[in-house]
């Protein structure tokens, strides 16, 4: 017989023996197939992901209980998904990076409860959470307990919401259920190449609608990072994604609990002499707005988010004087910068986010107004319009406005005024200030005069200048009070940081929507 000793030894040899197995994943093979593709296996995402020797593996062992259609004999390593924490650039990261070489990554009943678990954990110590998606899709074989699985993660992740960011790597196919849960994250990060996302896939489609399309059409990044905006940032490849994902964490607090890291900086110049040159002297010849960002953000270094959709409105991270910020500007050279459907849902969103994180938001500001027409009013403007509006004035973060040229109409409410919620409000000498554009104001107060007059374009030009004199320029809104100052050009980023020292503590309160007696539906009131 052996001795106590002697088992031992055979247990522990026994245990290294199943954990290497599980650490192999679907086999060298498997593995070199995804190399050949251009992809990472998932432990090698992991190795890269986090700060070396920082990684610890929960739930290795998990394994699913299902028996039906040979499952009994089907051993899936880690139930296709690696849960885990650690360190990234020092900061505490939690993981599920599902391993599409055993049982292609497929979602099972275990396979969520370890979804589960990692987010709950998350959230329970005020970590990020960052799930790295490749799946075949639902377990088929599990029935029931596959889609019960869903609903539990969906309830977990929407319980973390706000409390914790959370951010979706697409980098492999994510078709069916398995697709509702990135898009349910703060961010989504798609590879170029290798990431699909899509209710169902080609071969479902055609059966079902008889639609013929490829999984690039329907599935891939111009799909989502054009056309649905359900993506945010776009990545090359594997390793790509990765730095991408790391890059937008050093703008993020760990949770609601704390604030964004503030980070040393290289000392920037204050004044930016050239910028009033970016700006045509003529008010609706287009410029580029993101020169502007580039010259009063640190460094010139922008990290936007969906910048292929809704290219009128510019929404991203960038950091002033070490600070993280988010910015929210409309790009002229893009419909003029009109606010449109998907520019309202674009910046409304990342409103909201940067508000539930304690960010700052800066907005840059020239637009005509929210885009009018039959086809935008009959998507909803007025509907879509109105939760831009009212993520702003329900924003309890610092808030500033840059207004450089026009600012009419329902856009000055939405691209942030001092009515809807802004702590401070700057206008360069450029600024238009007022309801609609003088050419506008005048074709309507002044029509019969016109009409009427023996030299109508006379008439026309002086009645434009009347009004434009008396309302357009940014001096009568600062009269009002409703411009704090009209600045140089040249002293933004100096404003803009003094201006976020001074709001650094901030507090403000909104009212208590819930009715806690609700939740008493016993008693008799």
């Amino acid at each position: 017989m052996l001795d106590e000793c002697d088992k031992g030894i055979n247990v522990i040899e026994e245990l290294r023996g199943k954990r290497e197995r599980i650490l192999q994943m679907g086999g060298p093979k498997a593995v070199e197939e995804r190399h050949k593709r251009g992809q990472l296996s998932a432990r090698e995402r992991i190795e890269y992901f986090f700060d070396p020797g920082t990684f610890t593996e929960i739930g290795l062992f998990v394994r699913h209980r299902t028996v039906a259609f040979g499952m009994d004999q089907r051993e899936v390593p880690a139930e296709g998904v690696i849960t885990g924490f650690g360190k990234v650039n020092g900061r505490h990261v939690v993981v599920a990076a599902e391993d599409f070489t055993a049982m292609a990554g497929t979602f099972g009943e275990y396979h969520g409860k370890k979804f589960v678990r990692a987010i709950e954990f998350a959230k329970e110590n005020g970590w990020p959470f960052v799930s790295m998606n490749d799946s075949g899709g639902a377990r088929l074989q599990e029935g029931i307990d596959t889609l019960e699985s869903y609903g539990w993660l969906f309830r977990s992740q929407i319980l973390a919401s706000g409390i914790i960011p959370q951010i979706a790597l697409l980098m492999g196919p994510c078709l069916g259920g398995q697709a509702y849960h990135p898009v349910m994250q703060d961010f989504l990060i798609q590879t170029k190449e290798t990431g699909f996302m899509g209710i169902a896939g080609p071969a479902f489609v055609k059966t079902q609608t008889g639609e013929e399309i490829s999984l690039e059409q329907l599935s891939g990044y111009r799909a989502h990072a054009v056309r649905s905006g359900q993506t945010h940032v776009v990545a090359s490849n594997d390793v790509d994604c990765l730095d991408k994902c790391k890059e937008l964490l050093s703008f993020l607090p760990s949770s609601n609990r704390e604030n964004p890291p503030r980070s040393q900086t290289d000392d920037n110049p204050e004044r930016q002499e050239d910028l009033l040159s970016l700006i045509p002297r003529h008010p609706h010849q287009p410029f580029d707005m993101y020169r502007v960002i580039d010259k009063v953000v640190d460094g010139g270094h922008f990290y936007e988010t969906m910048g292929l959709h809704a290219r009128n409105i510019i929404t991203g991270f960038a950091r002033f004087d070490g600070r993280p910020a988010g910015i929210v500007a409309t790009q002229p050279k893009w419909m003029g910068g009109c606010i449109d459907v998907d520019a309202a849902d674009k910046a409304a969103r990342f409103v909201r986010f940067c508000d539930l994180f304690g960010i700052p938001l800066i907005t840059f500001h020239d637009s005509p107004g929210y885009l009018i027409g039959s086809q935008q009013d009959w998507a909803g403007i007025l509907r879509h319009g109105a939760k831009l509006l009212f993520a702003w004035a329900d924003a309890t973060v610092p808030l500033i406005a840059i207004i450089i040229r026009k600012s009419y109409a329902g856009a000055h409410y939405g691209m942030l005024d001092k009515a809807i919620g802004a702590d401070f409000v700057y206008a360069w000498p450029t600024a238009r200030v007022t309801i609609v554009g003088a050419e506008t104001a005048a074709s309507v107060i002044f029509a019969k005069e016109i009409r009427d007059a023996d030299r109508p374009d006379e008439v026309r030009t002086r009645r434009v200048r009347e009004f434009s004199d008396m309302y357009e320029n940014p001096y009568r809104a600062a009269e009002r009070g409703y411009v704090d100052d009209v600045i140089d050009p040249a002293d933004t980023r100096k404003v803009i940081n003094r201006t976020l020292d001074a709001l650094e503590g901030k507090y403000a309160a909104q009212p208590w929507r819930t009715r806690p007696w609700r939740k008493y539906s016993n008693i008799n009131l």
